[in-house]
């Protein structure tokens, strides 16, 4: 089967061109005559894997591998004259053997993305992907295919101070993608559109996207899908939000917000799923201020909250069936000034908890905790078999201790859900690494004396505090009510994951957790 994915920003359009066998290559098609170059990802020996898809095809890639023995190994992407192959061009994207136990569909993901990439620099504009997995792959290559095409997508994006300047470099018009079955198209194209609402949500500069600027992004991209999008201007009811957002509220464009997503499916609905996203536009720290160049590319701190608007947008795109999706949104600025809060403040949170501030650079956990509270309230409220999670660039500390996977934590009641969610992310490419809520944790943030409930941080930056990611669980779960509670809750910090290379000023926002949290929605197990 080959599927037709047209791509252009948030928008993305699937035209499913079934009955097409998977040798398809080697027959005059006109769908894949409509392609203007092959880019074929594989595994070595690369010629193996070029086998079935036609001899023009087989040809160039036997000759290559023959004088180019770094084709047997992962490297960089390398254009090739085809004739016989659609636009007389064949892309390579070598990812070596894959043989090794530690081996991952990451490595198709980066592959697919750089041989897409140098396809559409070539000059290509409708190019065709063909994904290999390795031969007897493990089941964590199971979605090598949807993971493919949505590195090929997801290399197209650019920046939204791009498109809207009129700057944006060429990009590609359409994909094909080849083995991919109707309905993971539409997935994929689902996934797409909300990747691409987190992007550009995560991405874009803290002017231009300040706090009730994402609200309206918010707004247009919700309209006509049944997504009741409710904007709390007034943040009152929300004491912790409200104390961060204070030294903010002098500029009108800065003033905070919190916004609910509700995404209710027609029919019976078998589960809950509330998400609260940390949605800090900008991060100076607050009193405690960031220094030595650490304030730049903090404008990505609201990746959280893109990360969530993106996973309802996909829902949304993608119908799915019997589960309430319930997005909240805290759009704060973190500004520094005379009504600045700071450390040693006690200030109760929305579930009544007194917080002592610790450090007001530890500002996302005191968001989370109000719209936490507030996930509880909606769960207790007769919700379907509730769950609650919580998604944030939280730490630095959960990229010292963890490098480029996201850290996840859940209580003893979120234990199965986890389990599954931990298959899932290694499945979709996006691999976490689980840690467990500790008695340490709870005793970081004790009370000190009478006067507090809970400690919100220490005085040192996470980077430089064992157990930095750790204990801002505990936290979470004290200050929002949820302690002691039956209620199964997750946090996933993506510090470390969302962005690319954990370069916060630069680096291309990456939608995760949305793929393997979409699966996760749709029941796939």
């Amino acid at each position: 089967m080959l599927t037709h994915v047209t791509s252009f920003a948030a928008m993305v359009h699937v035209t499913s061109l079934a009955g097409l066998p998977a040798n398809a290559l080697a027959e005059s098609n006109a769908a894949i005559a409509a392609c203007d170059a092959v880019v074929l990802v594989a595994p070595s020996p690369i010629a193996k894997y070029a086998g079935g898809l036609g001899s023009a095809v087989g040809a160039v890639v036997e000759a290559a591998a023959r004088v180019d023995s770094a084709l047997e190994g992962k490297s960089a992407p390398l254009v090739l004259p085809a004739p016989g192959v659609p636009g007389g061009r064949l892309v390579l994207a070598p990812m070596g053997p894959l043989s090794e136990d530690v081996d991952d569909v990451r490595s198709v993901a980066e592959a697919a993305a750089a041989g897409f990439a140098r396809a559409v620099d070539a000059g290509a504009s409708r190019p065709l992907l063909v994904v290999r997995a390795p031969v007897g792959a493990a089941p964590r290559f199971a979605r090598a295919v949807e993971v493919g095409a949505l590195a090929a997508l997801g290399s197209q994006w650019t920046p939204l101070e791009a498109r809207e300047a009129e700057m944006a470099p060429r990009s590609a018009e359409s994909v094909a993608v080849l083995g991919l079955s109707e309905a993971r198209a539409r997935e994929i194209a689902a996934i797409e559109v909300g990747r691409a609402l987190c992007r550009d949500i995560t991405g874009t500069e803290p002017e231009r996207m300040a706090p009730r600027r994402v609200a309206e992004m918010c707004e247009a991209a919700f309209a006509r899908t049944g997504v009741l999008v409710k904007i709390e201007r007034n943040v009152d009811d929300y004491p912790l939000i409200s104390a961060v957002s204070r030294a903010s509220r002098v500029v009108e464009r800065h003033r905070p917000c919190v916004v609910r997503l509700d995404y209710r499916p027609r029919g019976e609905i078998r589960r809950t799923v509330l998400l609260a996203g940390k949605g800090v536009t900008y991060d100076t720290g607050g009193v405690d201020l960031k220094t030595d160049g650490h304030m730049a590319g903090m404008s990505r701190d609201k990746g959280g909250a893109g990360a969530v608007a993106g996973l309802v947008r996909a829902a949304a795109a993608l119908g799915l069936e019997g589960v309430r999706i319930v997005g909240l949104l805290g759009l704060v600025r973190n500004s520094i000034g005379e009504e600045s809060y700071v450390s040693d403040e006690i200030i109760r949170s929305r579930a009544g908890v007194r917080v002592r501030i610790g450090n007001t650079d530890a500002e996302g956990r005191l968001i989370l905790a109000d719209l936490l509270a507030l996930g509880r309230e909606l769960a207790m409220s007769g919700a379907a078999d509730p769950i609650v999670f919580s998604v944030a660039t939280l730490t630095g500390h959960v990229y010292r201790a963890h490098g480029p996977y996201t850290g996840a934590i859940g209580n003893s009641a979120a234990r199965p859900e986890l389990d599954r969610l931990d298959v899932l992310a290694e499945r979709w490419g996006e691999p976490m690494e689980r840690v467990r809520p500790r008695r340490e944790d709870y005793a970081f943030v004790a009370p000190r004396s009478s006067a507090e409930d809970v400690v919100s941080s220490n005085r040192l930056a996470s980077v430089n505090t064992p157990r930095g990611h750790q204990f801002p669980f505990a936290f979470l779960d004290i200050a929002s009510g949820l302690k002691g509670g039956a209620l199964p809750f997750i946090h996933l910090d993506i510090g470390g994951v969302g962005v690319e290379s954990a370069d916060w000023q630069f680096g291309r926002p990456t939608g995760i957790p949305i793929p393997s949290l979409t699966a996760y929605l749709s029941g796939e197990s």
